[in-house]
């Protein structure tokens, strides 16, 4: 990264201090965990090289959300000590946490995370990080459950890898009437698994229909669903739902996939409800980003989206 300017009036995002450096007595709003899985991909990937890429791209914002006449015209400055500012805290990175060995690992850490956090992110990885993160999160409570996941892709191939981890989660017992699939797209998935959501029940919000309707809907919608049993909701953010212009080092990226600002805007409504405990952002190959960063910087951006929708729990929706 090029040298950033220093601004004392413009402090930056990022740089949050560890968790095991934090007061056990301190409240914490959320913690980052790095999942840096990619030994099971369909795609070539070095996407174990993500979060930290990620970590560096937070260092180019702010974590200052601005003031909106709709809303109520106060500037929340999410790492402050003021009005909407959280306790935001770095979890490091799971070792090695492909394979057996490797979920475990990374289902204690989410755990051990979540005993001292209200919510987490895990910073993938490739997708296949999604089974343990959920599983880790839900903990006692995957009999009443809910998967949100913004995907162009059905994840319920047969096999281990990067697109499996709905049959996997399904397999393990989450109920698939509280799945919800935001995003599914034309050409990039088979028949044959489109049957299979089909039939077990799950709920797929098609990319199409989201030309027709506000992030905010949708996502109230998808929410209602998989939080309908009452228990936690986990949040699979798979960046490459967006358009390759925007997301080039995603390796499955299509163009004509949706624009970044919905998918910042669908993350940051799904922080925003109590029902949301966990999400992971996945399936980004820093190593092969365009020159701008731009996909990486969007997954920063999303980070602090979900921040952002974090800070705004509680506060009612702006007309």
């Amino acid at each position: 990264m090029s040298t950033l300017s220093h601004d004392p009036s413009w402090p930056r995002a990022g740089g949050w201090p560890a968790l095991d450096e934090t007061d056990a007595a301190a409240s914490v709003d959320l913690a980052l965990l790095g999942v840096p899985a990619w030994r099971t991909s369909l795609s070539t990937t070095n996407a174990h090289a993500t979060p930290a890429a990620i970590r560096d791209a937070l260092r180019r914002y702010s974590p200052a959300v601005m003031p909106d006449r709709a809303a109520d015209g106060v500037v929340r400055d999410l790492g402050g000590a003021g009005e909407g500012g959280l306790v935001i805290v770095d979890a490091g990175d799971v070792e090695e946490p492909d394979g057996p060995e490797g979920e475990a690992r990374t289902r204690a850490a989410v755990g051990s995370a979540l005993e001292r956090a209200r919510s987490l992110m895990a910073l993938g990885g490739d997708n296949s990080v999604t089974v343990a993160t959920a599983l880790g999160a839900w903990g006692d409570d995957l009999g009443r459950a809910g998967l949100v996941t913004i995907d162009a892709h059905y994840d319920l191939r047969d096999g281990v890898s990067n697109g499996s981890p709905v049959r996997r989660l399904v397999e393990a017992g989450l109920h698939p009437a509280r799945i919800v699939q935001i995003g599914i797209a034309d050409f990039a998935n088979s028949a044959e698994y489109a049957r299979r959501a089909q039939d077990l029940g799950i709920t797929v919000i098609h990319r199409d229909e989201l030309h027709h309707r506000s992030p905010a809907d949708v996502m109230a919608e998808a929410l209602a669903v998989a939080g309908a049993a009452g228990g936690p909701v986990h949040l699979d953010v798979d960046v490459d739902v967006c358009d390759r212009a925007v997301a080039p080092a995603c390796p499955a990226s299509v163009p004509g996939g949706i624009a970044a600002w919905e998918l910042r805007a669908l993350v940051r409504a799904a922080a925003s409800d109590d029902r949301v405990r966990s999400a992971d952002l996945v399936e980004i190959d820093a190593t092969t980003d365009a020159a701008d960063q731009r996909t990486v910087r969007l997954a920063a951006l999303c980070v602090l989206e979900f921040a952002a929708g974090l800070a705004m729990r509680g506060r009612p929706a702006a007309e």
